[in-house]
Formats: C-alpha cells, structure tokens, sequence
C-alpha cells in the first residue's frame, strides 16, 4: 500500500541523533491516524550511522535506509529520497534533530488546505546571532531576486505532495530553493510557523562556504526560473544594451573625425569597438543558448553510488546503481 507520508531525511555523521529522531519519529506519527514510511538518505557518514539504521530498521518496519559510497552533498541526497519515496505527500527533516515531528501535522493541514508545498517558518530560531542574521540576510534577498514571498527559504522542515518532488531537480545547493523550484514549475507554495530546537548532538556540517556557494546557486536559480527556455533574452538583451553603447560611442567619434579631430588615441573609440564586440559576442552565445535548449530539453543526471540500503527490494533501487 502507499503510505499517506514519507519523511525523508538526508543526514551526514549523524549517528549520535539518528536514533532520537527516529524514536520521536515513529512515535509522533504512530499516534496519527496516517500510514507512514521513514526514508534516511545517509551521505556518505564515516561515523557509525550505518550501524543506527540497520538496527533501527529491524526494530522499524517503516524505516527504509540508503547509503552513499561517498558524501555527495544535501541536494544530491534530496535528489536520491525524492526518486524513492512511495508516499502520497512528502517531509523533509533534517536528522540533528532541531525539526519537532509534532509539527509535521500542521504542515500537512496546509497541504489539504491547497498547498503544494507548506515550509516550516522557523519564527524563533535556536542557532547562533550570525547565523540567524545572515540568514535574514539571505532569505530577503532570494524574495527580492526570484518574486516568491518567503521568510525562511531554506528551512529543513518542508511538506510537500509527492507531484512536487518528481518535477523538482536538485544539484549542488538547489535544496535551499526548493520553494522557488516549485513556483517555477506552477506549484502553489506557503510557510508555516514551526517550532525550532536546539541541535540535539554535535556540530552543524555546514561551514561559511555555504555563504558564496548559496550566492552563486541564487544567481543559478534566477537564470534556470526566469530564462530556461530563453536564453537568449537575457544574452541577448545585454548584448543589445553594449552595442547600443558602443554605437553610441563610435558614432560620437565618426563625427569628431569628420571635423578633423585626431581621434585614433582617444579612450571613447577603444571603448565603443569593445562594447560592440562584446556585445555580438553574447548575442551570439544566446543564440547558440537556444539551439542548445532546443534539441536538449532535459539534463541527464548520474545519480551517487550507493554502497548499502535496507528495506528495499531489488527492483526498486536504479539498476545502474553498484551495491557494495
């Protein structure tokens, strides 16, 4: 039978919580009227999180486990639990234990309530004054740049139907734009106020690289949402702009030669054959852009090895996969 919800949960040396988690988990829900499955995506752990999962999946006969050969990052191993999942609708938690199970109910009422997609607002936020500000920081920034109202983009806690998390692709650090992602591909999206606790062990696995890496994906996300199909409107667009320059430039210096001034040194003639060069350059490119987004309207993605997994049949893991 399909269960009425996965939750699925990325993690990474996450052993110490693992089992925490798992027990609020299967607690939480037990108590619900919902049937349920439990996917962990483990990426990768060189601690002993493989150990927790094959003794906890034989005391849980809803917990389902794959284990990466390597750590290949949250978004990859998102990725991977969106292509398992069996569910009618789908959560995601983080394994650290910060997201409270008790509010996974709400977040499905906003589903029946006509969400698609339902993020966790975490209103009061246990995590260091830095973090907390630069992600302010951030998240009023990606609301700027993309147009999809939002507070707390990149919240851990999600509820979503699993229509969602077919049409979504996540690589790199996608997984903080998933809200985003599914404007972008017509799904209504919302957030609900969440309770926020404190790590239960350990250290966050993220490091400040997450800052510039998170600034480069925005940048991504904006040319992916707004100019898949038509590169060449942006390209071309600044392309035009530069030339109009450049022609502006060359014609001020084409006059200035007519009255017989000297102008072969001067910077504005350097400048205007620059821009205009510069200018059919990207023209160009968002040319060859749309001939390229014509004939390839899908991006082939290898997923990462999985060395291990348990609650699975055969035939439900990618044949292409190497078991270890």
């Amino acid at each position: 039978m399909q269960p009425d919800v996965s939750v699925l949960l990325p993690a990474y040396n996450e052993a110490p919580n693992l089992p925490e988690v798992l027990e609020e988990i299967v607690t939480t829900l037990s108590a619900s009227d919902l049937t349920f499955e439990i996917l962990v995506v483990d990426d990768g752990s060189s601690d002993d999180s493989v150990a927790v999962l094959k003794k906890y999946s034989e005391r849980f006969p809803e917990l389902r486990w794959i284990h990466f050969r390597r750590n290949s990052g949250k978004s990859e191993a998102l990725q991977a639990g969106f292509d398992l999942v069996r569910g009618h609708n789908v959560v995601l938690m983080d394994a650290d234990g910060q997201d409270d199970p008790h509010a996974i109910p709400m977040l499905l009422d906003a589903l029946d309530g006509g969400l698609d997609l339902a993020t966790g607002r975490r209103a009061e936020r246990n995590d260091r004054f830095i973090k907390r500000h630069t992600s302010k920081l951030y998240n009023w920034v990606t609301a700027k740049m993309t147009g999809v109202p939002g507070k707390d983009f990149n919240s851990g806690l999600k509820a979503m139907r699993v229509s969602v998390a077919q049409e979504v692709d996540l690589y790199g650090e996608m997984h903080r734009y998933i809200p985003v992602l599914a404007v972008a591909n017509g799904f209504s999206v919302g957030e609900v106020d969440v309770p926020h606790r404190a790590r239960l062990h350990g250290e966050s696995k993220f490091g400040r690289a997450r800052f510039w890496r998170g600034f480069f994906d925005l940048i991504t996300v904006k040319f992916l949402t707004t100019y898949r199909t038509r590169p060449f409107h942006i390209l071309g667009g600044i392309g035009a702009a530069l030339g109009f320059v450049g022609f502006g430039l060359l014609a001020w210096m084409f006059v200035d030669f007519l009255r017989g001034v000297h102008v072969g040194g001067r910077p504005a003639l350097l400048t205007g054959v620059l821009f205009v060069l510069v200018g059919v350059q990207l023209a160009a490119t968002g040319l060859i852009a749309e001939l390229i987004v014509a004939r390839t309207r899908s991006r082939e993605r290898r997923r990462p090895t999985v060395s291990a997994s348990g609650g699975f049949e055969a035939a439900e893991l990618d044949l292409t996969q190497q078991l270890a």
